[in-house]
């Protein structure tokens, strides 16, 4: 069953990022030194009581004018909303209620039935009375708790399984891949999967999303079983531009965490824009696997453009992406679409491989002597031995007499190595 969402929304300084990672079970989400910038990694996979779902810390909001901080909330508050199944409001109990906390608090009134207040920095007995007062917000029931110390987490934990959605079971057969269109707005993702749609003619049936407005789209081709996340209808809830990249984030952030493959669109019209390398890494980042399909070709093709030297371009910018396989398409006319999708699921079986050790140990062993570690203040760094420990994505663990001495560089030598030995 996909994961439901949930999304923790707040002014700056009131502990969201402490609640994020006390209910995530430590795991440290990445924070920049300043207040109210967004993470570069906003999600973590949770579980209660046998339930998962998906956690998303969505950043302060950033203090400065009136006009600036009404459109920071409204961006906030809007993509939690868009997105979320369950919202947790969080209120510093300790600072009482502030102007910032009542304009939240009345934009979520209209979602009330899936919004948890919580009342958080009641560290002390004395602090209980304090959270009482947040009743004023008109949000129900706050829920205290010490984000730091733990206390009260379990109770909102209880609360927050009980709002989840109950989704259906996906029955899906072994070896089925789940696969993700990801791309910026009008990068042509819905065409693209149209295209796939129409072109196979085969048993389509919906397969219900529990993130919210997100109908899957199950399809059997040449056999085999491949789920379509829907990322095509991310709605622009601002017309302002940081806000429709919040969204979007929120939302391919969603679809990617449910996802075994993501085929990332490009148009072929634009050089690689910043959010296209944002897009590209945080896929490879989260261990999914990954195709680049640079869509409109047919417009380019006849023009100027070669796919070489768009390729090129490509690696050039994007060099810790050089493993990734480029296909030029065209939803338009279907050109290589089917490719697309061959290389998906190429990508996927190659998630699922598992190594022998023996083999594992044959290519390290082989790395190491066309090119051995560095020294580190002159004596030997030795690479003893490796062994495959899991599987989608493949991880690996590799032994040596002194880990810190291993350098980046060194350490993506080897993973290189690793991917064009196995074709990973």
């Amino acid at each position: 069953m996909a994961m439901p969402l949930v999304a923790i929304v707040g002014r700056p300084n009131v502990g969201k990022s402490t609640l994020f990672n006390r209910i995530v079970g430590g795991r440290t989400s990445i924070v920049d030194d300043q207040p109210g910038v967004t993470r570069d990694r906003i999600m973590e996979s949770a579980d209660w009581n046998g339930r998962a779902f998906q956690l998303v810390d969505t950043g302060g909001l950033v203090p400065g004018t009136r006009e600036v901080m009404e459109r920071e909330i409204a961006h906030q508050v809007e993509a939690a909303i868009g997105a979320a199944d369950v919202i947790l409001f969080v209120v510093d109990a300790r600072s009482g209620i502030t102007g910032t906390d009542q304009e939240i608090a009345e934009r979520l009134r209209r979602e009330a039935a899936r919004v948890l207040l919580v009342a958080n920095k009641v560290d002390r007995p004395n602090d209980t009375a304090a959270a009482a007062e947040l009743h004023a917000l008109g949000l129900g029931e706050p829920h205290a708790v010490s984000a730091i110390q733990g206390l009260g987490s379990g109770d909102l934990l209880d609360r927050i399984v009980q709002l989840l959605p109950q989704g259906p079971e996906e029955d899906l057969p072994p070896g089925a891949i789940r696969l993700a269109i990801l791309g910026k707005p009008n990068v042509g993702k819905s065409s693209f999967v149209n295209r796939l749609l129409g072109e196979e003619r085969v048993i389509v049936s919906p397969v219900a999303g529990t993130t919210r407005d997100s109908v899957d789209t199950r399809l059997v081709w040449r056999g085999r079983d491949v789920v379509l996340i829907d990322t095509a209808g991310l709605r622009k809830t601002s017309s302002r531009e940081s806000g429709i990249e919040y969204y979007t984030y929120l939302r391919t952030l969603a679809a990617l965490e449910r996802s075994d493959v993501a085929v990332v669109l490009l148009d072929a019209h634009e050089a690689l824009a910043r959010q296209d390398l944002r897009v590209l890494n945080l896929v490879a980042e989260r261990g999914k696997g990954l195709v680049a399909a640079v869509n409109k070709w047919d417009l380019v093709e006849a023009e100027t453009g070669t796919a070489e030297a768009y390729e090129r371009a490509f690696r050039e910018m994007a060099p810790s992406l050089a493993f990734v396989p480029v296909v030029f398409v065209s939803a338009r006319t279907g050109k290589r679409v089917e490719r697309a999708l061959e290389l998906a699921w190429e990508v996927g079986e190659a998630r699922r491989r598992r190594m022998p050790t023996p083999e594992v140990n044959r290519v390290l062993g082989e790395l190491v002597r066309r090119y051995p570690p560095p020294l580190h203040r002159g004596r030997p760094v030795r690479l003893l031995y490796a062994n495959q420990v899991a599987a989608e994505p493949p991880t690996f663990v590799i032994f040596t007499n002194d880990p810190a001495s291993v350098t980046d560089t060194y350490r993506r030598y080897v993973e290189n190595g690793m991917r064009e030995a196995w074709e990973f």
